[in-house]
């Protein structure tokens, strides 16, 4: 239990404070109370799909690269599974295109087409995914 301004607030009224109303949705959606479970799953999906750099960003744009839904799919469960594995600045390639993920902060750092590397060599990485 939590007090504030002299009041006692609940378990519940804590998480709803804390994780932006997610367990108010749930239980509005079941009627029922929601699960630790529940809302820690909600919360973790919520943060699964990546981030890009600004310099990401700009590589891309730069090189005219479009990523289609299914390769954000498959780059956003390389960097899971990437995390799982305990790796820390991933390469995650996809069809042609290659991807440098800091894995913690779940944000590709640089990207780029393996069609225009000349030497292929990729330097301060810890491990690899091919997505």
């Amino acid at each position: 239990m939590t007090i504030q301004n002299g009041q006692f607030l609940s378990i519940g009224q804590v998480q709803d404070r804390y994780l932006n109303g997610s367990a108010q949705v749930q239980k509005a959606q079941t009627g029922d109370t929601a699960s630790f479970q529940q809302i820690l799953d909600q919360v973790n999906s919520s943060q699964e799909t990546v981030k890009f750099s600004k310099h990401a960003a700009n590589r891309l744009n730069d090189r005219n690269i479009e990523l289609t839904q299914d390769q954000m799919d498959r780059l956003n469960q390389g960097t899971i599974q990437a995390g799982e594995k305990g790796i820390n600045e991933s390469l995650i390639l996809v069809d042609q295109l290659a991807f440098i993920v800091n894995v913690p902060n779940n944000t590709v750092v640089t990207a780029m087409d393996q069609k225009e590397q000349s030497n292929q060599v990729f330097t301060n990485i810890d491990g690899a995914v091919i997505a």
